[in-house]
């Protein structure tokens, strides 16, 4: 029981944190083993990656793990990739201008449907963990990203003569987190309670750029982010873990409690509000494991209108002594009624130290994608 009252605590000071109107930088899946099992980390990941997942997670296995990753996800609302390749294919010189200006106007409703929009994330870093008895320590350099993309002004569709131009433009927002990490994690009593602490010195670079959609011209969205404003800010993450038993773990993170803060592009100041994520998992046996994850957080992307409060399903299997890993899993974003749960999977190989890593996942319907690499050293 008193583990329980500790895990209380630590949940009710993670929660005290909280302004009452919470939104933060969307969860970005890091690795590839949580993204197979549809982003699912929390109450899983005791390897190195556990300084971004959860650091209590860094004592509930006594190895030292060295990996480096990286991996990104796009995120198509109601097909606008396509409108938006369309309009690059689009020929404005086409010589049936009825049937042109016809096609022109067809493929700036698509583009300017409302709910339209893209999100972009990635990550990328070196990941280090090491342990003296129950306690254990990480370090990570890397690199967390998020932006998106919103019609700023609307595509139209104009007859020149025997022309038909199409015109618009794409806003593009986005903010990466280059960070420095150290990680601190303490077991008790058996690795039945874990609680963990990470400091991390992040260099926060804000964009804001935009890109102009115009017909028969390839559109550039990478090369127009803008300039980025540069700026540092100190943030905190802690968690916890509680091993009831051998084959069910609970788990609890909150990033960024301390609300690091950074200067936005086009000024004003752009806030890292507090996550807060659980996770739950059960081996019914030794060489399966099930996973759950839910956001308990409503947070913002830097698409408007649209905020990411994800439930991830996962599992895996492995063979061999773990020679070989077998993943599945999918997530939803439960603030989009209209989003699918999108599918994803990975695999696992190990040869003796030597592992790597895959996961990916493809939501069919609105063709948004992920993947993920890593390869690492365990001892």
């Amino acid at each position: 029981m008193i583990y329980s009252r500790w895990l209380y605590t630590i949940v009710s000071l993670m929660v005290l944190a909280l302004p009452a109107q919470v939104y933060a930088v969307e969860f970005v899946t890091v690795g590839p083993r949580a993204m197979g099992m549809g982003g699912a980390g929390v109450a899983v990941t005791t390897d190195a990656l556990a300084t971004y997942w959860n650091p209590a997670g860094l004592a509930m296995t006594q190895t030292v793990d060295i990996r480096i990753l990286g991996g990104a996800q796009v995120i198509d609302r109601l097909g606008i990739a396509d409108a938006v390749h369309d309009l690059e294919k689009f020929n404005p010189n086409d010589p049936n201008t009825a049937a042109n200006l016809a096609k022109a106007q067809n493929i700036a409703a698509r583009i300017n449907k409302p709910g339209a929009t893209i999100s972009l994330n990635g990550s990328a870093g070196l990941y280090i963990k090491g342990h003296l008895g129950e306690h254990a320590f990480g370090l990570n350099v890397s690199d967390v990203a998020t932006g998106g993309g919103v019609v700023s002004a609307p595509v139209t569709a104009t007859q020149n003569g025997a022309a038909v131009n199409l015109a618009g433009a794409m806003a593009l927002r986005g903010l990466e987190a280059r960070q420095l990490a150290f990680s601190y994690a303490y077991a008790f009593s058996d690795k039945t309670f874990a609680i963990g602490v990470t400091g991390k010195i992040i260099q926060g670079a804000s964009y804001n750029g935009s890109t102009t959609l115009t017909g028969g011209t390839d559109v550039s969205v990478t090369d127009n982010f803008g300039k980025s404003t540069l700026s540092t800010a100190f943030g905190i993450d802690v968690g916890a873990i509680y091993r009831p038993s051998s084959w069910l773990r609970f788990a609890v993170v909150a990033k960024d409690i301390n609300q690091p803060t950074f200067n936005a592009a086009g000024g004003g100041e752009l806030k890292l509000e507090p996550q807060i994520r659980g996770g739950m998992a059960i081996n019914p046996y030794s060489s399966l494991t099930l996973t759950a994850d839910v956001d308990a957080t409503a947070n913002k992307t830097f698409v408007p209108g649209v905020k990411s409060q994800v439930l991830s399903l996962g599992a895996e299997q492995t063979i061999l002594s773990e020679f070989l890993s077998f993943r599945v899993g999918a997530f939803k974003n439960m603030q989009d009624a209209n989003t699918p749960f999108t599918p994803t999977a990975g695999l696992g190989l190990r040869v003796f130290a030597f592992r790597m890593d895959v996961g990916g996942g493809y939501d069919f319907r609105e063709k948004g994608a992920l993947g993920s690499l890593s390869l690492s050293l365990t001892f």
